[in-house]
């Protein structure tokens, strides 16, 4: 059939990719250093790509071509996406992969490595602040990565902190992450809403309670209400409390 596609003249292309991330259908690669339409059915014709080309070396033209595929773009872009996921578990990629820490005297080298400055003379209050032992007791912690089912979930006192609060607040890991699960996350520049997440887990866990700690910003109430909503609808009752901190390192609410 006749229909309106790309063209791509690869004497402008200077294989920069803005034209492969703007095509949402797959339809362009870089190729030995040029921008190439790999295949006419992944192509609708709308021309996403033409108005990011930094060299103007694509164009519209109307020629013999194959129908757009709208079920084999899916089809491919399902594919890609199992690829990757089976590259991550292959590589054992360690930002995802569910890690208990044994935080405090779980762990022989940190029980070591507190006895060491009880046997030494008092030390200065920024020595102790840099010899002071992480709280933090699993990895990963960031909401988009960790796994609904880790181990370390049960029976846990969950901290659910928007990431700029351990930056705001002298003493986080004492007085927050301290004995709790953490996860953390940014609503404002992460994608999606973490409701589903967070209900996920609150469901398929026993989580003791909840504490929700958020910036006194207001794009940071994303967070508590995505928390809030997650309690809400996991059909399960469970205790929780906000905490709201300035950017000073003041405790509004608590």
């Amino acid at each position: 059939m006749i229909r309106q596609m790309i063209e791509i003249d690869e004497e402008k292309c200077i294989g920069c990719g803005l034209c492969v991330t703007a095509c949402h259908e797959g339809a362009i690669e870089i190729i030995d250093g040029k921008a190439k339409l790999i295949r006419d059915d992944f192509c609708d014709g709308l021309g996403n790509c033409l108005p990011v080309c930094p060299t103007d070396a694509i164009s519209f033209v109307e020629r013999e071509a194959l129908p757009f595929d709208e079920a084999a773009v899916i089809a491919a872009k399902k594919a890609k996406e199992e690829a990757e996921k089976s590259k991550l578990s292959a590589d054992g990629c360690p930002g995802s992969r569910a890690t208990i820490l044994h935080a405090g005297g779980g762990c022989p080298g940190k029980m070591a490595k507190a006895l060491a400055r009880t046997e030494r003379p008092a030390a200065s209050k920024e020595e102790e602040a840099n010899n002071a032992i992480s709280e933090l007791r699993q990895w990963p912690v960031q909401i988009k990565l960790v796994p609904v089912n880790a181990p370390y979930f049960d029976n846990a006192n969950l901290l659910i902190a928007a990431d700029c609060t351990a930056y705001a607040y002298n003493g986080f890991h004492g007085k927050f992450i301290k004995n709790r699960i953490t996860l953390i996350g940014c609503p404002k520049l992460d994608e999606g809403d973490y409701a589903e997440k967070l209900m996920a887990i609150l469901q398929h866990n026993n989580i003791k309670s909840v504490t929700i700690v958020r910036m006194s910003v207001p794009c940071c109430g994303g967070l508590s209400q995505a928390s809030i909503k997650a309690l809400q609808n996991c059909g399960k009752m469970i205790p929780w409390q906000v905490v709201v901190i300035t950017p000073d390192g003041e405790i509004l609410e608590d």
